[in-house]
């Protein structure tokens, strides 16, 4: 057995689930069919869409699409998925077109693909198997990597026996990476074992992840969460906001790790801004884990940006996606943030739709941006009120302190102080209170930041 550079495994070597980096990367190209059951309208998706999916989903694998293979059923075939007819025809279109892999846009039972697998000669690789490839490839930090290999030996567990050639083969490629290579030296005992030492690893790196998070929420900063569906334009938005470098590319799950920055979240206010991994229709289940830090940085949020792809044809569906995983998996009976609809890429669509609901922005050409700013001020800003105050000479320390320039308005120096107007919080307030400042008006209600009219 060889890792996949082609290096021997020698005894006593450490299993290549060690070796992270080596098991996520593609090793060549491979050529694949994309496989599927058209149910009809008893499907929630169009097939020609759900497939589309898949084909993106390959191609950020690094995969080739040579075909689609469809079958009209109502439901799928106990034993093998597909019928006996179909299972032929898929197999002769595999060997005239020399395709690596079968990938199935639905999930596979364990007898499901064992069948397949000897029938059609092929490497089968269902949806969820292709997503965990795509995380393994992708993730970076350290708690990810744990995330997605403890979801990549579960899922292998109950699929030890019986899977012979297509999880012996060596060299990598699309379903083999990870558990896969290392099919003959890992038995059930060893994988559970495995996990076993993974989930420990991952009750510390979440323990240093609890101690980030409590640093942020000590900052006092507000902070602002981007979720949406994935390819929705979150990593746009993010680097438009906060002038950051987050990676942009047109491709699903382009971002993995959690990103956070600061950036402007109102005049003379900072906050930060946390782009999170993108969500996906029929996530799988023992990935929601690997999301955590996402899934957090929702629930922990002052307000909740939903980006969405206003140029897909099923961006109310994307949108139902999103939100039934934030309410299912992170908020479930509890109050949740505010969620802003943010609409993005609206300057492809012509004429530019009115939106009765969020904020119509161009993350990728500022389009709009203003108008989200001032949204975003009025939610995470909203207690802000303006104030007219006398600040003694002995507290422009904390004056400076407290606030920024940019917050303070009609400044004017008397012999007795500084009488500024400015907005401040109530904490703010207080502070300034303490050290000596005095309200000029304190019986007249402050202005408070209004939501912006649509």
């Amino acid at each position: 057995m060889r890792q996949p550079d082609g290096e021997p495994i020698e005894a006593g070597q450490p299993l290549v689930e060690d070796r992270l980096g080596r098991r996520a990367r593609v090793f060549g190209a491979e050529r694949a069919i994309l496989a599927g059951i058209d149910a009809g309208r008893n499907g929630s998706v169009p097939i020609e869409e759900s497939m589309d999916e898949l084909e993106s989903l390959a191609e950020t694998a690094g995969i080739t699409v040579l075909a689609w293979c469809l079958q009209k059923r109502q439901r799928p075939v106990p034993g093998t998925f597909l019928g006996k007819g179909k299972i032929e025809e898929l197999g002769a279109t595999a060997v005239e077109l020399e395709a690596d892999v079968i990938l199935f846009n639905d999930d596979l039972s364990p007898a499901q693909g064992r069948n397949l697998e000897g029938l059609l000669s092929r490497k089968i690789v269902d949806r969820t198997q292709l997503i965990m490839d795509i995380f393994a490839q992708r993730a970076a930090t350290k708690e990810a990597k744990i995330q997605v290999e403890l979801a990549q030996l579960r899922y292998l567990l109950p699929r030890l026996r019986g899977w012979g050639e297509a999880l012996t083969r060596t060299g990598g490629g699309i379903g083999t990476r990870g558990p896969g290579e290392t099919q003959l030296e890992l038995d059930r005992f060893k994988i559970t074992r495995r996990i076993h030492m993974l989930e420990k690893r991952l009750i510390k790196a979440q323990a240093e992840r609890s101690v980030r998070r409590g640093k942020r929420e000590r900052s006092g900063l507000p902070q602002v969460a981007l979720v949406g569906y994935t390819n929705s334009g979150k990593s746009t938005l993010l680097n438009r906001l906060c002038r950051a470098d987050s990676i942009v590319e047109d491709k699903l799950f382009a971002t993995l790790d959690t990103m956070v920055r600061r950036g402007e979240v109102a005049p003379g206010r900072t906050g930060l801004f946390v782009d999170t991994v993108g969500f996906i229709r029929d996530l799988p289940h023992d990935l929601v884990p690997a999301f955590a830090t996402t899934l957090e940085a929702a629930r922990h949020a002052d307000l909740i940006l939903h980006v969405i792809d206003r140029t897909h044809a099923s961006w109310e569906r994307d949108e139902e996606v999103v939100l039934k995983i934030l309410k299912d998996e992170v908020f479930g009976d509890g109050d949740p943030p505010p969620i802003l609809p943010v609409f993005n890429k609206v300057d492809l669509l012509d004429p530019e739709p009115i939106c009765e609901r969020g904020v119509p922005i161009s993350a990728r050409e500022g389009l709009h941006v203003d108008r989200l700013l001032e949204a975003i001020a009025s939610h995470v800003c909203a207690e802000d009120r303006l104030v007219e105050l006398l600040v003694p000479f002995s507290a422009v320390g904390t004056l400076h302190e407290q606030t920024s320039s940019e917050r303070r308005a009609d400044v004017e120096h008397t012999e007795h102080g500084i009488r500024v107007r400015i907005w401040v919080t109530q904490d703010e307030l207080n502070a300034l209170l303490a050290v000596g400042a005095e309200r000029i008006d304190p019986d007249h209600p402050s202005k408070t930041r209004k939501p912006p009219s649509s």
